[in-house]
């Protein structure tokens, strides 16, 4: 959800036209990430399953390419590969539709279901763009998410205007609703429960903690077994997202892990007070997780907006602006470092592969040397050994010569993704490189990169660091070399060119 502060002052900025240089890229959406057909799209809203389809709603403008005039844009999936957009969902009315939940009532608490089918309810902070109040409204579907409508405000705290973006699960054990939402503006979670979905009991808080920002924003809240855990151990992972101040240096999001009890979430012990980063890049943010998930398919997936409130209405992409990562599972496990969380690309997504090519024992060192990768849709799987090297780098380089990086410095234990020279200068706060924390002692290290015209999404280590980053070239097709720096080092690489996804529309 958009900071106000930066809405306010977005509201009376007029964005300029695509740059001639950008005009190239500004054709060339993602293929395999979700984004609508024109206009403007934030964060991913209402992650639902329901009757063989995965529901994705967003924040979405009808009226242009820049934030405003919130409504639930949607769009649906057999799949969470191929993605077909949907009409608006959730209209604006005296408020805007901000961020929020969809579930499923299945046991009809809230008494909206029909003809003995449950109703999928969403919960969404209602923003008066009059009074700048916040509160949580609620609407039901009886047509699988095609239509909503609007049974009206079920919380609130009198005029806060920074109460939002409501988090709803069912808790089994307590045998009730859960709500986890924001006071944006103090870093504080609050935890609620109900009964039907439409009164509401504050039962604690949490925060401040960790990671601090003008906002807090999007928290999730869901159990997961422990890997290298005690037998059958489940943990508690706590997902909040800030506006600013995050590692990439804009947007981004941290976790907690710990227990809940139905009504209160601690952390571990010896948990760290410094903030443990979902993503290390700058365009990975709102990130949620599907409810209702069918019952024969035990992951948690969830999805974030690939994109960073530094520089987001300025972004050049034209005439939709805004996608979503792909799909990712996460999981959690127990090393003698603590609990961490892992993510990988949902398996679901190598159905959009075509036919591998390969580089076996590839010798690297100062001299580029081309790698099989074609255009710039692709899915890379690597192992790199370091050797003598005292820096190893993939660089993407399109027509006109500019460069993304993505690579790899063991004597500093990083991994990391240098856009400083991605394409022309749109807006100060874009070119930047970020680095995530690697273990590198073995000088070894495994990469999984996905690459989609626009956006690279590095899976470090089987997805123990990951960082996100978009980029936009100047123009023409991406080429692939590798070099190392110092020494040499060697490299095994697969590399499927990849098809877009089905049908938008």
């Amino acid at each position: 959800m958009k900071k106000l502060a930066i809405i306010l002052a977005a509201a009376a900025v007029l964005v300029p036209a695509v740059p001639a240089a950008f005009a190239q890229q500004a054709d060339e959406r993602p293929g395999y990430h979700y984004g609508p057909a024109q206009n403007w799209m934030n964060d991913p809203n209402g992650l639902v399953y329901y009757d063989g389809e995965y529901h994705l709603f967003y924040q979405y403008n009808p009226h242009g390419d820049r934030w405003g005039h919130m409504n639930w844009g949607h769009a649906v999936s057999p799949d969470l590969v191929n993605w077909k957009e949907l009409p608006v969902a959730i209209p604006e009315t005296d408020v805007m539709a901000f961020s929020g939940t969809a579930v499923i009532d299945w046991k009809n608490t809230s008494g909206f279901g029909k003809n003995g089918k449950p109703p999928m309810i969403a919960i969404y902070t209602g923003h008066n763009p009059k009074t700048e109040r916040q509160s949580q409204y609620l609407a039901y579907s009886n047509d699988r998410g095609r239509t909503f409508t609007i049974h009206g405000e079920v919380l609130s705290k009198g005029e806060e205007k920074h109460f939002r973006d409501p988090k709803v699960f069912w808790h089994e054990p307590t045998k009730r609703w859960v709500m986890v939402v924001l006071l944006a503006a103090a870093n504080t979670a609050e935890i609620y429960t109900s009964s039907d979905l439409k009164d509401w009991t504050h039962r604690s808080s949490f925060g401040p903690a960790g990671g601090r920002g003008k906002f807090w924003e999007c928290p999730d809240l869901f159990e997961l077994p422990v890997e290298g855990g005690a037998p059958g151990e489940k943990r508690w992972v706590l997902s909040i997202n800030l506006g600013d101040n995050a590692v990439g240096g804009g947007s981004g999001g941290q976790y907690f892990v710990g227990d809940f009890d139905g009504e209160k979430f601690t952390t571990v012990p010896g948990w760290p007070s410094a903030p443990q980063w979902m993503d290390y890049g700058a365009d990975f943010y709102a990130t949620i997780s599907w409810s209702d998930m069918p019952k024969s398919d035990p992951r948690r997936v969830w999805m974030g907006w690939a994109n960073d409130w530094n520089y987001a209405n300025f972004i050049p992409t034209y005439p939709a602006r805004g996608i979503m990562t792909v799909a990712r599972t996460v999981a959690l496990r127990k090393t003698g470092e603590g609990y961490h969380i892992l993510q990988a690309p949902v398996r679901e997504l190598a159905t959009l592969r075509g036919e591998p090519r390969r580089a076996s024992a590839l010798t690297l060192s100062e001299t580029p040397v081309a790698l099989p990768v074609e255009g710039g849709k692709a899915d890379i799987e690597l192992e790199l050994d370091t050797g003598t090297a005292d820096q190893v780098s993939i660089a993407l380089t399109d027509g006109q010569g500019w460069q993304t990086r993505i690579g790899v410095n063991p004597t500093a234990n990083e991994v990391f993704v240098d856009r400083t020279r991605s394409g022309p200068h749109f807006h100060d706060g874009f070119a930047n490189r970020h680095v995530a924390p690697v273990d590198l002692k073995s000088r070894k290290v495994k990469l999984r990169v996905l690459a989609d015209e626009s956006i690279v999404e590095v899976f470090v280590n089987d997805g123990r660091q990951t960082i996100t980053d978009r980029f936009y070239r100047g123009g023409g097709q991406l080429t692939w070399s590798a070099t190392a720096r110092g020494g040499k080092a060697v490299m095994n690489l697969t590399a499927w060119p990849m098809r877009s996804m089905g049908s938008r529309e």
